[in-house]
């Protein structure tokens, strides 16, 4: 059973410690038979947060420079989650070592980086892995079994949103999302980005758009230490305060190579919006809608139904899907984002041992990041812009 040697960069957040979690819990529900994951090395530059790491994989070591392990010959994959701006130069140094990445979401700064990182990859034969981990929920298989057999028809429009409330509250601490230079895009590249992979994923490229991005709340006040879930009770009032330097919300419309066209809205400022993820596909025979508050519910409009009883029905992903029977025997008990995220990982490690690639590769990656160059660009022209084909 071959074992792919992992170093987890970011360990100590939140997204190190979900990765973390995949990894190791992968072969007790999805099986062994492709392959296991050893966590050989955590990176955690704080050593006082690295120092806590010890006790979560025994005997893999604890480093504080995630250069050390890039350039360890015992490391097969370098996991990548770090901020927004370190993804690119980490990216890049772990495939000029030849070692695979799997790397969060957004891939790069911008397209040309995320073209430049595919290409290294292919050149060297490497597998890569971007972090969109939502669609890999079984039911948007089903929503793309069903668009890929016609069962729909021909798409014609796609409408999706994400809206969190992390920075509803005026008074929310500033936080490192909000810092244009340590994530150059914004509410673009962190929340948009899931949008846009349902996009990618069940729709097709996208081929031009136009958007506008706002700051809403222009200076936060500094709070040591904020991070997702702070909030402004722990304020004194005499903070220091910070500029937001990067969009908070979205509003873009789009068209697909395939004809479809597309509205799509995304923010960090929707108070009382906890989570909100949905969308919505209409084709000329039928359509789907999606919303994350039922999980693992598909709802289907047929135009096959007979006139009298034609209505969006519900169908629930469950035992019939395998991705899904592997945890859980009865439909409705509810798969959660981390079961999407221990799937992730069993997929890379297939990957690396199969010497396969699975979607999202970092070509999936760089067609995102145009996305969301174009959304950038074309709020600051206010115009359209055109996305260059593949290829």
């Amino acid at each position: 059973m071959p074992s792919v040697r992992v170093a987890i960069l970011g360990a100590s957040g939140w997204m190190g410690k979900v990765h973390t979690m995949a990894f190791q819990t992968f072969p007790h529900f999805l099986g062994a038979g492709d392959g296991t994951a050893q966590i050989a090395a955590l990176v955690q530059k704080t050593p006082a947060d690295a120092a806590d790491l010890a006790a979560r994989a025994p005997g893999a070591r604890v480093l504080t420079d995630w250069r050390d392990a890039v350039n360890d010959p015992e490391i097969d994959l370098i996991d990548i989650c770090l901020p927004d701006n370190l993804h690119y130069p980490v990216a890049k140094a772990a495939l000029l070592a030849g070692k695979h990445v799997y790397c969060e979401k957004p891939l790069a700064d911008t397209a040309a980086e995320a073209k430049e990182l595919a290409d290294i990859a292919r050149a060297k034969g490497l597998i890569t892995r971007v972090g969109h981990g939502f669609p890999r929920n079984p039911v948007h298989d089903l929503a793309k079994e069903i668009i890929s057999s016609g069962e729909i028809g021909e798409l014609r429009l796609f409408k999706g949103c994400q809206h969190v409330d992390m920075f509803g509250d005026p008074s929310a601490p500033f936080m490192w999302r909000a810092d244009g230079k340590l994530a150059p895009t914004g509410i673009v590249g962190d929340t948009g980005t899931h949008v846009f992979s349902f996009m990618e994923f069940l729709v097709g490229r996208v081929k031009s758009l136009v958007a506008d991005n706002m700051i809403v709340t222009p200076r936060r006040p500094v709070l040591s230490g904020s991070a997702l879930g702070s909030s402004a009770e722990a304020l004194t009032g005499n903070e220091e305060w910070a500029d937001v330097t990067n969009p908070d919300a979205t509003h873009m419309m789009c068209r697909f190579e395939n004809g479809a066209s597309g509205i799509v809205d995304f923010s960090r400022v929707a108070t009382g919006r906890k989570f909100r993820q949905a969308y919505e596909i209409y084709g000329t025979k039928g359509s789907l809608v999606y919303d994350y508050d039922e999980m693992n519910r598909l709802r289907l409009y047929s135009n096959d139904d007979r006139a009298g009883r034609r209505g969006f029905r519900a169908i629930d992903v469950g035992p019939d899907h395998p991705t899904f029977r592997a945890f859980l025997p009865l439909p409705n008990l509810s798969l959660g984002y981390n079961e999407t995220k221990i799937i992730e990982a069993a997929e890379v490690i297939r990957s690396i041992t199969r010497g396969t690639p699975m979607w999202p590769t970092f070509d999936t990656g760089h067609h995102i990041c145009q996305i969301v160059d174009a959304c950038m660009e074309s709020a600051r022209r206010g115009s359209w812009v055109d996305i260059a084909p593949a290829g």
